[in-house]
């Protein structure tokens, strides 16, 4: 069975850094994009980060550009974010996500991983 799981979580001060990664088995994933949402307690899930197959279609979400930076390795089946200068509010459950569209946009994604907590204290 199709199979994404995350990695990296863990507690941090305000300010600190922390690498997730996602690794997807259970099929060829060529085509695919791939990316992260996350959900603190009492919110919505939200749109994180994704990265297409090709690496020619980026997208972040305002409250992470240029703290976060995403990035895959696609003989690995691996998916990264790189996140710096992490803020209370950063505090979540983080999901990787894969899809053969969009993820900024896709209303019913395909496969989804089981998730990884990151606690930033203040």
């Amino acid at each position: 069975q199709v199979q994404l799981v995350e990695s990296g979580g863990g507690l941090v001060q305000a300010g600190g850094s922390l690498r997730l990664s996602c690794v997807a088995s259970g099929r060829t994933f060529t085509g695919y994009h791939m990316g992260w949402f996350r959900q603190a307690p009492g919110k919505e899930r939200e749109f994180v980060s994704a990265m297409s197959w090709s690496g020619r279609t980026i997208n972040y979400a305002g409250s992470v550009k240029g703290r976060f930076t995403i990035s895959r390795d696609n003989a690995k089946n691996t998916v990264y974010l790189q996140m710096n200068g992490l803020k209370p509010e950063d505090t979540a459950v983080y999901y990787c996500a894969a899809d053969t569209t969009n993820l900024a946009i896709s209303i019913n994604i395909k496969y989804w991983g089981q998730g990884t907590q990151v606690t930033v204290s203040s």
